[in-house]
């Protein structure tokens, strides 16, 4: 009985050494890249930040950030370009306090405006085709907006609004 006393002292050893070493490469502790620094949100000018986004994700219609600064509302059309992808102007620059008014043009199937999960501002609009549809957000303190249709995603139709 003693022999088997140890044998089974050893499995049982054995298994949670294991266990603890699984558990401590899947823990949720600090440093796990959840915090802050993680390049989610924190790091950069919101221009930056936005840029950037545009950029890693190819997005159609892009061509730098657009500055709109001075301006008390600005408008960008869901469903521009040549088939109907893409957000216009893509990427904008505006100040605190501005309202942005995405339009529908009616071209390019059903769109919605949806921020995304490293967006400092969360807000999503209803998805329709209906031209002339508008959905609008008043940006009242420093960040960057960033933004999909979520049917186009794999198309490449993102936006972003970098309020400074």
């Amino acid at each position: 009985m003693k022999e088997l006393s140890r044998r089974r002292f050893v499995i049982g050893t054995g298994a949670a050494a294991a266990t603890g070493a699984l558990a401590g490469c899947s823990g949720n502790g600090n440093g796990n890249g959840n915090g802050n620094g993680n390049g989610n949100g924190n790091g950069g000018s919101p221009s930056d930040r936005a840029d950037a986004f545009l950029n890693d994700n190819d997005a159609r219609g892009y061509d730098g950030m657009e500055d709109q600064t001075g301006e008390d509302e600005i408008l960008v059309e869901v469903g521009a370009g040549s088939d109907g992808l893409e957000f216009a102007p893509a990427g904008v620059v505006v100040d605190v306090g501005t309202t942005v008014v995405w339009e529908w043009t009616g071209d390019g199937g059903g769109h919605n405006v949806s921020s995304t999960s490293e967006s400092d501002f969360e807000f999503e609009s209803d998805r329709t085709d209906e031209a002339g549809f508008t959905f609008e957000q008043t940006f009242d303190e420093e960040g960057a907006a960033l933004y999909v249709c979520d049917p186009h995603i794999a198309q490449g139709m993102f936006g972003a609004v970098a309020v400074e």
